[in-house]
């Protein structure tokens, strides 16, 4: 992919989350699995954004739960925020916004069907919200998860 195909795709994902990256290098990052770094020296992975991303979505859903249902006892919240912070309810809204077709993955993962694991679009999803996060703050992160969460 040529520099401006990859600069307008990445472009083109901060349009679907709604989110205009000051920084495109960290969603360029939140994007590329171990498989493809490992094909690709000198580029990190996204893990580090994914685990940030964890935090931040807990945080996130947490907060707005908090807010939202007043009349909610503590157990109410916290099956709420587990119902929204699972793997299958994050590949969902991966999914809905096709993160897979941005996802930087090895050759071996593309061969297994990587684009379409859960495991994998609910990681890259949180990883895409840590990259948010790093670039526009936490009012930023919350928008981004009232958005699409």
């Amino acid at each position: 992919m040529t520099s401006a195909a990859a600069n307008a795709a990445l472009t083109e994902l901060g349009d679907r989350i709604g989110h205009e990256f000051a920084d495109p290098s960290l969603l360029e990052q939140a994007l590329r699995h171990r498989s493809w770094c490992a094909e690709h020296s000198g580029a990190d992975s996204n893990e580090r954004l994914e685990f940030l991303g964890d935090a931040v979505l807990g945080w996130a859903i947490a907060d707005l739960a908090f807010r939202r249902f007043s009349d909610t006892p503590e157990g109410g919240l916290t099956e709420l925020r587990k119902s929204v912070v699972s793997e299958p309810a994050l590949a969902e809204i991966a999914v809905g916004i096709g993160l897979g077709e941005f996802m930087k993955l090895g050759n071996s993962e593309l061969m297994s069907g990587g684009v379409d694991k859960p495991s994998l679009l609910s990681d890259t999803f949180e990883a895409v919200l840590a990259a948010v996060y790093l670039d526009g703050g936490p009012q930023s992160a919350i928008a981004f998860v009232e958005r699409l969460v």
